[in-house]
């Protein structure tokens, strides 16, 4: 059994896409009058895609991005600034 903490990371390329398809997202539940930040979030936790509106293809870009890494990005955004 290895005793050493294991370390895990993905690439800052994705963590780009992963922006730039939150901001894609984000952009399209405001447009259709959503509040984008419980949608969102709602979708976290349920990974319900009916969460997410179809309009710009936000759906379709929402299911392309594993829930991990987008929950990585969030909490390295938000502890990091």
């Amino acid at each position: 059994m290895i005793d050493e903490t294991q370390i895990f990371s993905i690439g800052t390329n994705r963590d780009d896409e992963i922006r730039v398809a939150l901001t894609s997202v984000y952009n399209a539940l405001k447009e259709k009058g959503y509040n984008p930040i419980n949608q969102i979030v709602g979708y976290i936790l349920s990974e319900d895609p009916t969460y997410i509106t179809t309009h710009n293809n936000a759906r379709n870009i929402i299911r392309r991005i594993d829930r991990d890494d987008m929950l990585e990005i969030l909490v390295k955004s938000y502890l990091e600034e």
